[in-house]
């Protein structure tokens, strides 16, 4: 037997209807609308958007997660499994400079921007919202003082809403579009730190909008630490063989310190977005 609604019951107060297949449209519509409402709402004007990922550790707790196995030694030390461990530990204590330096420059892009005024709010830092640097760039934005966005996806692992979020930002999608769109829309540069498969999705993802032309090519891509990058993805070997031009490979930028990206990312902005768009000012 199918189940009725009563006519008192109006569709949009209809739990099962609402997660049903059939009302699919509706909830990616609200995807886009509810986001739209509260930015307008705060007076967003543009972003910052800053991936990386989201296993990168803060340096304190790196660095007591190898205190603790160096003094757990005992019968363990020199074991395959404890000898792995450490080394494990020791490379998330290397990596987590990465956490630190998010956090700095995102500290120091909120506190320049907030000079900028308030309406709109120009050049917030956007996040991920999870953990790792996605948390890094939203501490380090909420440690100048200034708003930032979250922008969750839900997953069976990894994901949830670090808490320095500005809450009335804190946004929770279920479908990746929706939520990829809204990293698109409002940015005006992308700050890539090291990370894995979902920081290698967005980062192409937005490198292949800038190509076809769906994004601007003004909108700057800054690719942070080098050194990690340059293993992963071999950017020349692409361009020597062909399957990208001089021109495509020029949408790169790259930084290895917080100077060197605050500089790069501070000049971008100033030489081509100083107006923000009209979406949000109207």
């Amino acid at each position: 037997m199918g189940r009725h609604r009563t006519p008192q019951q109006t569709a949009y107060r209809d739990a099962l209807f609402m997660e049903s297949v059939a009302a699919r449209p509706v909830r990616i519509l609200s995807e886009y609308i509810d986001p739209l409402a509260r930015m307008r709402r705060e007076d967003v004007g543009d972003t910052i958007v800053m991936f990386g990922s989201a296993r990168i550790q803060p340096r304190a707790r790196a660095l007591a997660a190898l205190e603790r196995l160096r003094r757990a030694g005992g019968k363990a030390k020199g074991k395959p499994r404890h000898r792995a461990a450490l080394r494990n530990a020791k490379a998330a204590l290397e990596m987590s400079r990465y956490y630190e330096e998010a956090r700095e420059l995102a500290k120091r892009i909120t506190t320049w921007s907030m000079s900028l005024g308030e309406h709109p709010r120009r050049f917030v830092i956007c996040s991920g919202g999870g953990p790792g640097i996605m948390e890094a760039a939203n501490r380090g934005a909420a440690e100048a003082g200034g708003k930032s966005i979250g922008l969750s996806i839900e997953l069976p692992h990894e994901q949830w809403p670090n808490r320095y979020i500005s809450p009335e930002l804190n946004f929770q999608f279920h479908y990746f579009f929706m939520r990829k769109l809204w990293f698109a829309q409002l940015a005006k540069a992308l700050i890539v730190f090291p990370g894995g498969f979902g920081t290698m999705d967005e980062l192409l993802e937005m490198l292949t909008l800038m190509q076809t032309g769906k994004l601007q090519r003004r909108n700057l891509i800054l690719i942070y630490g080098r050194k990690y990058w340059d293993r992963v993805l071999n950017w020349r070997a692409m361009l020597h063989s062909g399957t990208i031009n001089q021109k495509e490979y020029s949408l790169l930028q790259f930084a290895d310190t917080v100077e060197e990206a605050f500089q790069r990312v501070r000049s971008g902005l100033e030489e081509f977005h100083m107006s923000p768009d009209a979406l949000f000012t109207v």
